[in-house]
């Protein structure tokens, strides 16, 4: 699925290059190069971002970082914001920001941000991407929120 998706990035663009004078394989390979080049290191991407507070899905992801020594460095990170409808909205955002780093769903489910008692609570499942392992999503808040009570349920939607 995420080479699928890189492709598919990686043409549309190609596409739009094209539109605008030059051949697609000339722009895919800009694309590939720049891709190549840019340093977007793993470290600094943050691995949680959600809503200081309501109830909201989030999505788990896997982001990559360009291969070095025939390895493929990863991380996994957390998303979730009210704004978005679905947990396919959320990717799709994360996804325009993470560029060009590649990044692939792990699964999703609701969160609860209480700020004003310090609670979190992880629950439920994605329709679209299953359910997320919702014990690596509850460590990676832990760490981004060390003062907050955090729970986990596979109940609930």
């Amino acid at each position: 699925m995420r080479n699928i998706n890189l492709f598919a990035k990686v043409k549309q663009v190609a596409i739009l290059i094209n539109h605008l004078g030059a051949s697609t394989e000339a722009a895919t390979y800009q694309l590939q190069t720049i891709r190549k080049m840019c340093t977007c290191p793993l470290d600094a991407v943050p691995k949680v971002d959600i809503d200081p507070e309501g109830v909201f899905k989030y999505i788990l992801l896997k982001v990559y970082g360009n291969e070095k020594n025939n390895e493929e460095p990863s991380v996994t990170v957390v998303r979730g914001y009210k704004r978005c409808n679905y947990h396919s909205d959320i990717y799709d955002e994360v996804q325009a920001k993470l560029l060009p780093l590649d990044c692939e769903p792990l699964g999703g489910g609701r969160i609860s941000h209480d700020p004003e008692n310090k609670k979190i609570h992880i629950y439920g499942y994605s329709q679209g991407y299953g359910k997320a392992d919702h014990e690596v999503a509850a460590k990676l808040v832990k760490d981004a929120y060390p003062g907050y009570t955090i729970t986990i349920s596979d109940e609930g939607y």
